[in-house]
Protein backbone atom coordinates (compact mmCIF):
# COMPACT_ATOMS: atom_id res chain seq x y z
CA UNK A 1 0.00 0.00 0.00
CA UNK A 2 1.63 2.93 -1.26
CA UNK A 3 1.77 6.00 1.84
CA UNK A 4 0.12 8.96 1.85
CA UNK A 5 1.21 12.71 1.65
CA UNK A 6 1.22 14.87 4.12
CA UNK A 7 -1.78 16.74 2.28
CA UNK A 8 -4.37 13.71 1.62
CA UNK A 9 -3.33 12.69 5.71
CA UNK A 10 -4.36 16.06 7.23
CA UNK A 11 -7.86 15.77 4.75
CA UNK A 12 -8.00 12.18 6.06
CA UNK A 13 -7.59 13.11 9.24
CA UNK A 14 -10.39 15.88 8.66
CA UNK A 15 -12.69 13.41 7.41
CA UNK A 16 -12.67 11.43 10.00
CA UNK A 17 -13.20 13.94 12.22
CA UNK A 18 -16.35 15.20 10.06
CA UNK A 19 -17.68 11.62 10.42
CA UNK A 20 -17.40 11.56 14.11
CA UNK A 21 -19.34 14.87 15.02
CA UNK A 22 -22.34 12.60 13.66
CA UNK A 23 -24.50 10.07 14.85
CA UNK A 24 -25.08 8.03 11.74
CA UNK A 25 -25.30 8.17 7.87
CA UNK A 26 -27.95 7.61 4.98
CA UNK A 27 -25.27 7.66 2.00
CA UNK A 28 -26.82 8.06 -1.39
CA UNK A 29 -25.22 5.63 -3.53
CA UNK A 30 -24.54 4.97 -6.95
CA UNK A 31 -21.69 2.61 -7.41
CA UNK A 32 -19.28 5.07 -8.69
CA UNK A 33 -16.26 6.15 -6.40
CA UNK A 34 -17.41 9.34 -5.22
CA UNK A 35 -20.45 7.91 -3.15
CA UNK A 36 -18.51 4.47 -2.33
CA UNK A 37 -15.42 6.27 -0.99
CA UNK A 38 -18.32 8.62 0.99
CA UNK A 39 -19.83 5.26 1.75
CA UNK A 40 -16.99 3.36 2.83
CA UNK A 41 -16.04 6.00 5.72
CA UNK A 42 -19.39 6.33 7.01
CA UNK A 43 -18.57 2.58 7.64
CA UNK A 44 -15.08 2.88 8.62
CA UNK A 45 -15.78 6.01 11.32
CA UNK A 46 -19.24 5.20 12.60
CA UNK A 47 -19.85 1.04 12.30
CA UNK A 48 -22.01 -1.34 10.50
CA UNK A 49 -24.78 -0.07 12.24
CA UNK A 50 -24.74 3.77 11.32
CA UNK A 51 -23.69 3.60 7.96
CA UNK A 52 -26.42 2.83 5.54
CA UNK A 53 -25.73 2.86 2.02
CA UNK A 54 -29.18 3.64 -0.57
CA UNK A 55 -29.22 3.03 -4.17
CA UNK A 56 -32.49 3.97 -6.36
CA UNK A 57 -32.12 0.86 -9.36
CA UNK A 58 -34.16 3.58 -11.74
CA UNK A 59 -34.28 3.37 -15.41
CA UNK A 60 -31.16 5.38 -15.82
CA UNK A 61 -28.44 3.41 -13.95
CA UNK A 62 -27.00 0.53 -15.64
CA UNK A 63 -27.68 -2.39 -14.57
CA UNK A 64 -23.79 -3.58 -14.65
CA UNK A 65 -23.37 -0.43 -12.25
CA UNK A 66 -26.49 -1.40 -10.14
CA UNK A 67 -24.86 -4.74 -9.59
CA UNK A 68 -21.41 -3.81 -9.17
CA UNK A 69 -22.61 -1.41 -6.61
CA UNK A 70 -24.13 -4.65 -4.74
CA UNK A 71 -20.66 -6.47 -4.75
CA UNK A 72 -19.27 -3.51 -3.23
CA UNK A 73 -21.43 -3.53 -0.63
CA UNK A 74 -20.82 -7.44 -0.41
CA UNK A 75 -17.34 -6.28 -0.25
CA UNK A 76 -17.48 -4.12 2.62
CA UNK A 77 -19.90 -5.61 4.98
CA UNK A 78 -22.28 -2.73 4.28
CA UNK A 79 -25.71 -1.81 4.30
CA UNK A 80 -27.50 -1.11 1.42
CA UNK A 81 -30.95 -0.99 0.93
CA UNK A 82 -32.49 -0.63 -2.85
CA UNK A 83 -35.31 1.62 -3.66
CA UNK A 84 -37.23 2.40 -7.03
CA UNK A 85 -37.83 6.11 -7.65
CA UNK A 86 -39.97 7.24 -10.30
CA UNK A 87 -38.48 10.28 -11.74
CA UNK A 88 -39.40 9.06 -15.19
CA UNK A 89 -42.94 9.35 -14.09
CA UNK A 90 -42.36 13.09 -13.96
CA UNK A 91 -42.73 15.29 -16.74
CA UNK A 92 -40.46 17.96 -15.53
CA UNK A 93 -38.21 15.46 -15.53
CA UNK A 94 -39.07 12.87 -19.03
CA UNK A 95 -39.78 15.95 -20.97
CA UNK A 96 -35.84 17.14 -20.22
CA UNK A 97 -35.27 20.28 -19.30
CA UNK A 98 -31.82 22.07 -18.64
CA UNK A 99 -32.52 21.31 -15.34
CA UNK A 100 -33.43 17.48 -15.62
CA UNK A 101 -31.05 16.61 -12.64
CA UNK A 102 -32.41 18.79 -10.39
CA UNK A 103 -35.96 16.46 -10.44
CA UNK A 104 -33.49 13.28 -10.51
CA UNK A 105 -32.28 14.42 -7.25
CA UNK A 106 -34.78 16.22 -5.91
CA UNK A 107 -36.61 12.44 -6.21
CA UNK A 108 -34.08 10.76 -4.37
CA UNK A 109 -33.36 12.87 -1.59
CA UNK A 110 -37.06 13.11 -0.78
CA UNK A 111 -37.39 9.29 -0.21
CA UNK A 112 -33.84 9.41 1.65
CA UNK A 113 -35.74 11.75 3.30
CA UNK A 114 -38.36 9.14 3.97
CA UNK A 115 -35.87 6.80 5.47
CA UNK A 116 -34.89 9.45 8.21
CA UNK A 117 -38.03 8.19 9.92
CA UNK A 118 -36.14 4.87 10.84
CA UNK A 119 -32.89 6.61 11.58
CA UNK A 120 -33.86 10.22 12.63
CA UNK A 121 -30.43 11.18 13.97
CA UNK A 122 -28.68 10.34 10.81
CA UNK A 123 -27.72 12.91 8.31
CA UNK A 124 -28.34 12.34 4.15
CA UNK A 125 -24.82 12.33 2.41
CA UNK A 126 -23.77 12.43 -1.01
CA UNK A 127 -20.89 12.28 -2.99
CA UNK A 128 -20.49 15.45 -4.49
CA UNK A 129 -16.58 15.94 -4.47
CA UNK A 130 -14.97 19.95 -3.82
CA UNK A 131 -14.20 19.70 -7.91
CA UNK A 132 -17.73 19.47 -8.71
CA UNK A 133 -18.72 22.81 -7.45
CA UNK A 134 -16.97 24.59 -10.42
CA UNK A 135 -19.17 22.31 -12.85
CA UNK A 136 -23.04 22.91 -13.88
CA UNK A 137 -25.05 20.49 -11.71
CA UNK A 138 -28.74 21.81 -10.80
CA UNK A 139 -28.41 18.06 -8.42
CA UNK A 140 -26.33 20.34 -6.14
CA UNK A 141 -30.01 22.50 -5.57
CA UNK A 142 -31.65 19.49 -4.86
CA UNK A 143 -29.21 18.92 -2.33
CA UNK A 144 -29.71 21.95 -0.67
CA UNK A 145 -33.06 21.90 -0.70
CA UNK A 146 -33.09 18.78 1.25
CA UNK A 147 -30.69 19.51 3.49
CA UNK A 148 -28.15 17.39 1.86
CA UNK A 149 -24.54 16.72 3.43
CA UNK A 150 -21.30 16.59 1.17
CA UNK A 151 -18.41 15.63 3.48
CA UNK A 152 -15.74 15.69 0.03
CA UNK A 153 -17.01 19.30 -0.38
CA UNK A 154 -16.57 20.03 3.22
CA UNK A 155 -13.15 18.51 3.68
CA UNK A 156 -12.00 19.99 0.37
CA UNK A 157 -11.72 16.65 -1.43
CA UNK A 158 -11.01 16.52 -4.85
CA UNK A 159 -11.49 14.38 -7.80
CA UNK A 160 -7.47 13.24 -7.74
CA UNK A 161 -7.81 12.85 -4.23
CA UNK A 162 -10.92 10.24 -4.29
CA UNK A 163 -8.93 8.52 -6.65
CA UNK A 164 -6.28 8.18 -4.32
CA UNK A 165 -7.52 7.33 -1.34
CA UNK A 166 -9.92 5.06 -3.25
CA UNK A 167 -6.54 3.11 -4.13
CA UNK A 168 -5.38 3.28 -0.78
CA UNK A 169 -7.62 1.78 1.07
CA UNK A 170 -8.47 -0.75 -1.70
CA UNK A 171 -11.30 -0.24 -3.35
CA UNK A 172 -12.18 -2.21 -5.99
CA UNK A 173 -13.85 0.74 -8.41
CA UNK A 174 -11.02 3.23 -7.25
CA UNK A 175 -10.29 3.61 -11.42
CA UNK A 176 -13.96 2.65 -12.69
CA UNK A 177 -14.13 5.06 -15.08
CA UNK A 178 -17.18 7.64 -14.53
CA UNK A 179 -20.59 6.53 -15.88
CA UNK A 180 -23.02 8.99 -15.53
CA UNK A 181 -26.38 8.27 -15.69
CA UNK A 182 -27.83 7.26 -19.34
CA UNK A 183 -30.14 10.18 -19.13
CA UNK A 184 -27.67 12.37 -19.75
CA UNK A 185 -26.70 10.96 -23.40
CA UNK A 186 -30.01 12.38 -24.64
CA UNK A 187 -29.98 15.97 -26.08
CA UNK A 188 -31.89 18.21 -23.55
CA UNK A 189 -35.74 18.86 -24.90
CA UNK A 190 -35.66 15.73 -25.99
CA UNK A 191 -37.69 12.98 -24.18
CA UNK A 192 -36.04 10.83 -21.95
CA UNK A 193 -38.05 6.80 -22.34
CA UNK A 194 -36.99 4.24 -21.31
CA UNK A 195 -36.72 2.57 -24.44
CA UNK A 196 -34.47 5.67 -25.24
CA UNK A 197 -32.41 3.99 -21.83
CA UNK A 198 -32.18 0.15 -22.79
CA UNK A 199 -31.09 1.39 -26.72
CA UNK A 200 -28.38 3.20 -24.73
CA UNK A 201 -27.30 0.64 -22.16
CA UNK A 202 -27.47 -1.89 -24.60
CA UNK A 203 -25.26 0.07 -27.57
CA UNK A 204 -22.49 0.55 -24.43
CA UNK A 205 -22.80 -2.62 -23.19
CA UNK A 206 -22.09 -4.30 -26.54
CA UNK A 207 -18.59 -1.64 -26.67
CA UNK A 208 -17.48 -2.27 -23.32
CA UNK A 209 -17.22 -6.32 -24.83
CA UNK A 210 -15.34 -5.01 -27.56
CA UNK A 211 -12.88 -3.49 -25.14
CA UNK A 212 -13.64 0.38 -25.00
CA UNK A 213 -14.20 0.82 -21.07
CA UNK A 214 -15.02 4.32 -21.71
CA UNK A 215 -17.71 5.16 -24.04
CA UNK A 216 -20.57 7.46 -24.70
CA UNK A 217 -23.29 6.70 -27.16
CA UNK A 218 -25.33 9.69 -27.66
CA UNK A 219 -28.97 9.07 -28.39
CA UNK A 220 -30.40 11.60 -30.98
CA UNK A 221 -33.66 9.16 -31.88
CA UNK A 222 -32.46 6.66 -35.00
CA UNK A 223 -29.18 8.57 -35.01
CA UNK A 224 -26.51 7.26 -32.57
CA UNK A 225 -23.07 9.41 -32.03
CA UNK A 226 -20.30 7.16 -30.73
CA UNK A 227 -17.69 8.79 -28.49
CA UNK A 228 -14.42 6.50 -27.24
CA UNK A 229 -11.32 8.02 -25.85
CA UNK A 230 -8.68 9.50 -28.32
CA UNK A 231 -6.47 6.81 -27.98
CA UNK A 232 -9.08 4.48 -29.21
CA UNK A 233 -10.89 6.11 -31.78
CA UNK A 234 -8.33 4.16 -34.74
CA UNK A 235 -9.33 0.50 -33.08
CA UNK A 236 -12.88 1.46 -32.84
CA UNK A 237 -12.66 2.32 -36.97
CA UNK A 238 -11.59 -1.25 -37.72
CA UNK A 239 -14.26 -2.70 -36.24
CA UNK A 240 -16.84 -0.02 -37.51
CA UNK A 241 -18.40 -2.42 -39.28
CA UNK A 242 -19.14 -4.51 -36.91
CA UNK A 243 -20.35 -2.24 -34.48
CA UNK A 244 -22.93 -0.65 -37.05
CA UNK A 245 -24.57 -4.12 -37.51
CA UNK A 246 -24.76 -4.30 -33.74
CA UNK A 247 -26.16 -1.84 -32.97
CA UNK A 248 -29.04 -1.24 -35.90
CA UNK A 249 -29.70 -4.13 -34.38
CA UNK A 250 -30.63 -2.59 -31.30
CA UNK A 251 -32.53 -0.14 -33.34
CA UNK A 252 -30.55 2.65 -34.65
CA UNK A 253 -30.42 3.93 -38.47
CA UNK A 254 -27.24 5.97 -38.62
CA UNK A 255 -24.44 5.83 -36.62
CA UNK A 256 -21.34 7.85 -36.25
CA UNK A 257 -17.80 7.95 -34.32
CA UNK A 258 -17.27 11.11 -32.94
CA UNK A 259 -13.95 12.16 -34.12
CA UNK A 260 -13.22 14.78 -31.11
CA UNK A 261 -13.76 11.42 -28.96
CA UNK A 262 -14.77 11.29 -25.79
CA UNK A 263 -15.91 14.88 -23.34
CA UNK A 264 -17.43 14.39 -20.42
CA UNK A 265 -20.90 17.03 -20.80
CA UNK A 266 -20.50 17.29 -24.35
CA UNK A 267 -24.27 17.99 -24.62
CA UNK A 268 -24.05 20.75 -22.14
CA UNK A 269 -21.90 23.27 -25.06
CA UNK A 270 -25.75 24.51 -26.03
CA UNK A 271 -26.22 25.80 -22.69
CA UNK A 272 -25.87 29.95 -21.85
CA UNK A 273 -24.99 30.54 -18.87
CA UNK A 274 -27.24 33.81 -18.60
CA UNK A 275 -30.38 31.05 -19.27
CA UNK A 276 -29.54 28.73 -16.98
CA UNK A 277 -29.89 31.29 -14.35
CA UNK A 278 -33.16 31.33 -15.43
CA UNK A 279 -33.78 27.72 -14.67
Amino acid sequence: MNQLDHTLKDKLDLLEAWFAKRKGSIVAFSGGVDSSLVLFFARRFQGKEKAIGVISNSESLKNRDFNLAKSFCELFDIQLNVIKTEELSDLRYSQNPFNRCFYCKDHLYQDLQKLKLHYRDFDILSGTNFDDLGDYRPGLEAAKKNQVNAPLVDCKISKEDIRTLARYFNLPNWNKPASPCLSSRIPYNQAVTESKLRQIEAAEDMLNRYGFEEVRVRHFDTFAKIEVQISDIDKLVTIKDIVIMEMKKIGFERIEIDQEGLVSGKLNRILNPLDLKKV
